[in-house]
Parts: structure tokens; sequence; C-alpha cells
């Protein structure tokens, strides 16, 4: 089950039920099994404390993904940075719920075993986002 919760922002305007389809279709394309996936919207300042006192690092960032995953099991939270997000949709200039998208979608790709700390891991990741996209229809 995917769920939608915030912490200091609001979610963004987007329609949930849209989203959570093209998620979990997301998980099944991976071959795996969509677990309980929580989807946090927050501020920069919170989730900057966050990256400080779980992963030790002092910077700002769009998105922080906790996994619980077990086996083929997909779950974890994934905490979205409102601020960060909304700065990089005018920076792309796409809207907001696209790149709202591409932020979860990337969470989720955590989730399902992708890595993003190389330069051809990051490749790898950028091509999922992409077609991960189209399960929103936004390709």
């Amino acid at each position: 089950m995917i769920e939608f919760n915030s912490v200091d922002v609001a979610v963004p305007d987007i329609d949930q039920e849209h989203f959570k389809s093209a998620l979990s279709s997301l998980v099944l394309s991976e071959k795996k099994i969509l677990g309980d996936i929580s989807i946090v919207a927050c501020s920069d300042g919170y989730l900057l404390e966050m990256n400080m006192t779980y992963l030790k690092h002092d910077y700002l960032t769009d998105i922080i993904t906790f996994d619980y995953c077990e086996g083929n099991m997909v779950s974890g939270d994934l905490f979205v940075s409102i601020d960060r997000m909304s700065e990089n949709a005018r920076d792309l200039n796409i809207p907001i719920f696209i790149e709202f998208a591409r932020v979860c979608a990337h969470g989720v790709l955590h989730l399902c075993g992708y890595k993003d700390k190389t330069e051809e891991e990051s490749q790898v990741m950028r091509l999922k986002e992409e077609q991960a996209l189209g399960f929103f229809g936004f390709t």
C-alpha cells in the first residue's frame, strides 16, 4: 500500500490514486511485490535535519529513502523536500507534479535496488526515471 503524508508542508496537489497506481506499476515492472511505502512531504529544513541525523550529510537534497525491503517485497519511507522539488521544477521549466512524480519514482527505484553513487549508476537511474514517468503518462 502506498500512502501520502506531510510533516511541515502540504502534499502537492496531485491525483493521489493515479500516483499510487503509477508507482505500483513501477514496482511490478521491476518484478517486485508492493509492500508499504509512505511518501512524506516536508520542507528543506526538516529534510536537512534528517540528512544530518541519519546519514551524516550536511547538504540539501530532494529526497531521502529509508529502505525496509525484505526479499522481493518493496517497502520504505520516502521523505521528499517540497522546497527542493519545487526549485528543481522551476529550474527544469516543468510542472511541479511531473517533478514530484520523478522524485517519487527515484525513491521507489532505490527501494527496487537501484543506486546512484557512481556516474554509471546515475545514468542507469536517470534512464529508469524517464521510463517510470511513462507509468504516470508523462512521456
